[in-house]
């Protein structure tokens, strides 16, 4: 709603109004008036900040004519965090039920008729699925004839829900003939039928091309709300195995990529280091063709396993590496420093990321590419992950009040929209398969931690130094399989892509205090270098002990945060509940008593805060140790900085572990980290 009257202001304000279940952020701007205008003319403008389930929904309805412009499009893409499609149907329906009377003004009548399909047309152009999805079709049964009947896109749209409607009564005939989209059917690798030096017969620029394409594929099918810190925290929650199916694919062909690089470069363990030598430069030739293309996505998951303590230790085999390669090595691993929160992988995003080719050398660029034929952006999507489950734990999902913090879904709208719009830039991108490499990209077998590293020590016996000490230590395990959709999702290509919008620059602050790595990279071991017999007793009989921390805490302190003002720390609460255990992050600072911090995980898991006082809140440590939080105490300073992981158990009650140590090996939310000196990343995202 825009109002204008005379005021004295000289500055803009802002100011907040509550109504009726909602509080608007109300903006007023003041306009100068001419010579012959004694006072300034003043506009007022004002959008959601929080509210009701039900208002917050209805406003759908308003938002236009109340200067609220952008409202149906943070809603769509962020409404899963706080409610249901099927609730926000229910009430549109209701809403629509009890339309504006025919006794009221003709306009005002057309006005909401014109809302009404406005959304639903959104909607469904954008996220067809959420309707797909519902399972039983009698909400868009009573839906459609409540459409308005005076237009010819509400006919249309009324037609489309019908025969989304029919769709689901035919598919609930037949539920078993359903399978999972997360389901992997294709045929496993033969390792019998791989030859690793086979890699050397393709040129970089091909490679490159190969793998942009599947990359460039994955990305556009990409559901960005998928990556909401809220929904992808859920993952390993029982029953939740098919959430975030979209973000799953993405890791699977990360891992699957590492995979290959590790395979290629260890498997032929009879060729001399020379030889060797000559896989290690072909994959960095392969890396730097990617960065020509802008594909960050395949690069870091080259430099992650070019890391890996398998590939790392072989000292003779780095030895004889081209010292050209090994200077473009360096260059393309500075990348993906996590120095000032990834700060160089954002300003490549920020100057590369709607640009036709990247910014180098352009002999480079008319090495590996193409001209004819403009480049997307493939980032790698553990950046904008980072940010969205910081955003998630940082900021309250609903106000003291019990309004839902409508503006924390803003911020996250900002991070999705950073993501569609580069998924605009890669929508028009053409490639031509090459049958060859794909049917040798789909022989490789995979490896598992244990036999990468038999594999290395039977190149290299353990016990020599490495020669790189400060490459990180990585091994990166495989996410399970992911079929793919057909879920296409483009932004605008005409807008500006800003990596430094107000969402971002909290982020820069909360990150420079917490010197997080991405919670979805790989993990890496910045300790000097230790002997290298570590590797030859990770065996499948002689296993490693354990434990995790959360990948947002850094490598200080776990979760320590350093600050203006009070210290900081993130942690991860778990509850045993009946649907499985399901951690989720908690920002808590020097201030928060052990009741604070209850209350706000048993939020956070969807639990009644009020009883609190039922619960107790343990620290779980090494070893299956614990650490009862006085309940009156200071978290911060009562916990110990050995872990980051903690429990709410009901008082009274006896440990549902029994008498067997508590396992901190399930359900991750994080990456799992080796206690020895060794990064595993058990989890990759």
């Amino acid at each position: 709603m825009k109002t204008t009257w005379y005021c004295p202001l000289d500055l803009p304000t802002v100011v907040e109004e509550e109504e009726d279940g909602v509080i608007y952020t109300v903006t007023v701007k003041q306009h100068h008036g001419g010579p012959n205008s004694p006072m300034s003319t003043v506009s007022k403008s004002q959008c959601v900040k929080a509210g009701t389930e039900e208002k917050l929904v209805l406003h759908l309805l308003h938002s236009f004519c109340m200067g609220d412009s952008s409202f149906i499009t943070i809603f769509l893409s962020t409404y899963r965090s706080f409610t249901t499609t099927g609730r926000v149907l229910d009430i549109l329906s209701d809403r629509l039920e009890n339309p504006p009377g025919d006794s009221e003004r003709s306009q005002i009548r057309q006005s909401f008729n014109k809302a009404v399909c406005t959304v639903f047309s959104t909607w469904l152009s954008e996220y067809p699925e959420d309707f797909k999805s519902l399972g039983d079709p009698s909400r868009l049964l009573r839906l459609a004839p409540l459409l308005p009947h005076d237009s010819s896109s509400a006919a249309e749209l009324r037609a489309r829900f019908l025969r989304i409607a029919e769709e689901l009564s035919e598919k609930a005939l037949l539920p078993d003939t359903h399978k999972d989209q997360t389901s992997f059917t294709g045929p496993l690798p033969d390792a019998s039928k791989f030859e690793p030096t086979s890699i050397l017969g393709f040129s970089g620029a091909l490679i490159a091309e190969q793998l942009t394409m599947i990359e460039t594929e994955l990305f556009v099918r990409l559901v960005p709300y998928h990556c909401l810190g809220s929904l992808w925290s859920q993952r390993d929650k029982k029953g939740r195995e098919g959430v975030c199916w979209s973000v799953r694919a993405t890791v699977r062909q990360f891992n699957k990529l590492a995979n290959a690089v590790l395979a290629s470069c260890l498997w032929p363990t009879k060729l001399r280091s020379q030889q060797r030598a000559r896989l290690l430069e072909k994959w960095i030739s392969v890396a730097e063709a990617c960065r020509a293309r802008k594909n960050f996505s395949s690069l870091y998951a080259i430099v992650s396993a070019l890391k890996s303590n398998p590939i790392h230790r072989l000292r003779k085999t780095w030895q004889d590496t081209d010292r050209e390669a090994l200077r473009k090595y360096e260059e393309l691993s500075e990348i993906f420093s996590d120095k000032d929160n990834y700060s160089q992988t954002r300003e490549l995003l920020k100057e590369e990321g709607t640009s036709k080719f990247a910014n180098l050398d352009n002999k480079l660029n008319n090495r590996y590419l193409n001209k004819s034929n403009a480049q997307g952006t493939v980032p790698y999507l553990g950046i904008f992950l980072t940010d969205l489950t910081m955003l998630d734990t940082a900021v309250k999902d609903r106000l003291d009040n019990g309004y839902i913090n409508f503006d924390k879904r803003r911020r996250e709208f900002e991070v999705l929209a950073q993501i569609r719009l580069l998924q605009s830039s890669c929508k028009n991108c053409v490639f031509t398969p090459d049958e060859a490499f794909i049917q040798w990209y789909n022989s490789v077998p995979t490896l598992r931690e244990e036999e990468s590293y038999r594999l290395s020590n039977e190149i290299e016996a353990p016990g020599e130094p490495s020669p790189r000490g400060h490459a990180p230590a990585v091994v990166i395990t495989q996410c399970p399989d992911l079929s793919t959709s057909r879920t296409s999702l483009a932004g605008d290509s005409d807008s500006f892509f800003d990596f430094h919008s107000p969402v971002n620059n909290l982020l820069s602050k909360l990150t420079k205090h917490m010197r997080s790595p991405s919670v979805s990279c790989l993990d890496v071991d910045t300790s000097p270098p230790t002997n290298e017999s570590t590797p030859a007793t990770l065996t499948p009989t002689t296993p490693t002990k354990s434990h995790r921390r959360s990948a947002s805490c850094g490598n200080n302190p776990p979760g320590n945060v350093q600050g203006s003002g009070a210290d900081m720390r993130i942690i991860r609460i778990r509850m045993d509940l009946e649907d499985g255990n399901l951690y989720r992050s908690i920002l808590v600072t020097s201030n928060d008593k052990t009741p604070t911090v209850i209350s706000s995980a048993l939020e956070k898991h969807n639990q009644d805060p009020k009883q609190a006082s039922r619960y107790e809140l343990i620290q779980l440590l090494p070893e299956g140790k614990e650490l009862v939080i006085p309940a009156t105490g200071n978290v911060f300073y009562a916990m110990t900085s050995s872990s980051v992981d903690f429990l709410l158990r009901r008082k009274g009650g006896n440990s549902p572990f029994g008498s067997h140590p508590i396992s901190t090996e399930t359900s991750a939310t994080f990456p799992r980290i080796k206690a020895k000196g060794r990064r595993l990343v058990r989890n990759l995202f």
